[in-house]
């Protein structure tokens, strides 16, 4: 048995750090089934941190020190309860917000400037000398953001140099240089595009309802870059194929990755496979700040970028 600490990986799809972390510590991934042997050694649970823990697994890990979100969200984590067993948590903050944001702005011109559907169009033999797609210009678009964090902020300032009107809202003011609506639905009926940049927790899942569709309308555009359980998929679908709403663009879902069948039927879409903060310098920041912070706390430091 190796004298260093060991750490458990406990997401399959986060396997490709596990080079990057195995100079300095022993790597179990839990997908294989660490030893029982090993379940005293591991002083590291390492997880995207919009998945929920369980607590079965931390109850087998008697010497865990640190629950390491390698993600900037956190939000399936209960930070109090591991707090409660004297768990430090971690997150990657700050290094892809940036990148969420242009891919909230790639989504709307794929949307609403008919980009992705061309696409298919022209490789499907559809284009011809007598159509052309007409869509609508960005400018004076009433752009409407749902959670004025960094996200949202960034998404914010693109949208005003790229000429749209943009307000916000959310559920405590803030200094800002767009006006703030009186509620989320004077927000939705006043936009034109619906942009949801909120951080997510069980307070506002489904944030995004049917009354809320219903007031951006048949001519609005939902963009969720946020998690997919704020918004209600299923009065989302219903109202994208009764017409009730226009359009969607996602690069988020209720469940993760989404069944294609779901959404084979449903008209006027743009789907991407939350992929929006997924960029090569991106993750090499949130890497570095996963390395600093299990240096730290493992070798009885406090943590770099704790969670709040």
């Amino acid at each position: 048995m190796t004298h260093r600490h060991a750490v458990l990986i406990v997401q399959p799809h986060l396997a490709p750090i596990a080079p990057f972390l195995e100079t300095a510590w022993a790597v179990h991934r839990l997908w294989e089934g660490p030893p029982v042997e090993a379940e005293a050694a591991i002083r590291a649970v390492i997880v995207a941190g919009e998945y929920p823990l369980d607590d079965a697994l931390l109850d087998r890990l008697p010497n865990l020190q640190l629950v390491a979100c390698f993600t900037a969200g956190y939000d399936g984590i209960d930070v109090a309860a591991c707090r409660a067993r004297g768990l430090e948590v971690t997150h990657a903050p700050g290094v892809n917000h940036e990148d969420v944001a242009d891919h909230a702005i790639g989504l709307i011109l794929a949307a609403r400037r008919r980009i992705a559907s061309g696409d298919t169009d022209v490789r499907a033999g559809r284009w011809t000398a007598q159509t052309r797609t007409i869509t609508p210009s960005l400018n004076g678009q009433r752009l409407g953001v749902v959670g004025l964090g960094a996200i949202g902020e960034a998404v914010a300032r693109r949208a005003e140099v790229m000429r749209m009107a943009v307000r916000w809202w959310g559920p405590r003011d803030k200094p800002s240089p767009w006006p703030r609506a009186a509620s989320l639905l004077d927000l939705a009926r006043d936009s034109d595009l619906l942009v949801v940049a909120c951080r997510a927790d069980e307070s506002n899942r489904g944030l995004i309802s049917a009354e809320v569709m219903r007031a951006l309308g048949p001519d609005g555009l939902l963009v969720n870059v946020a998690r997919g359980q704020v918004v209600d998929e299923d009065a989302l679908i219903a109202a994208l194929s009764s017409g009730a709403l226009g359009g969607a663009a996602l690069d988020v879902f209720e469940t993760e990755p989404t069944d294609p069948a779901r959404w084979a039927d449903v008209p006027n879409t743009v789907l991407t496979p939350h992929t929006g903060g997924a960029t090569t310098q991106a993750v090499q920041a949130m890497l570095g700040l996963l390395l600093q912070n299990l240096d730290a706390v493992l070798n009885g430091r406090a943590p770099v970028t704790p969670a709040r």
